[in-house]
């Protein structure tokens, strides 16, 4: 279970809007290869995908939050 934590609330609120913009579309991209990997083959641990998917969702969550609370 520890290899499938991933990033905590503490780590997102440190960065700054334009590095979280950044993370989120650098995960997208690697979750897509994940995802195309476990297609052609299964993957060595499949949970990485949920894991990857839950990441990006608090990702997008808190920079949402951070544009509503400027406006």
């Amino acid at each position: 279970m520890g290899a499938n934590k991933g990033i905590q609330t503490k780590d997102i609120d440190a960065l700054a809007d334009k590095d979280l913009v950044a993370k989120i579309e650098a995960d997208k991209m690697a979750l897509g290869k994940i995802e195309f990997s476990h297609a052609v083959s299964s993957s060595e641990n499949p949970m990485n995908i949920r894991t990857k998917r839950r990441d990006i969702a608090r990702m997008l969550t808190n920079l949402n939050a951070r544009k509503k609370a400027t406006k």
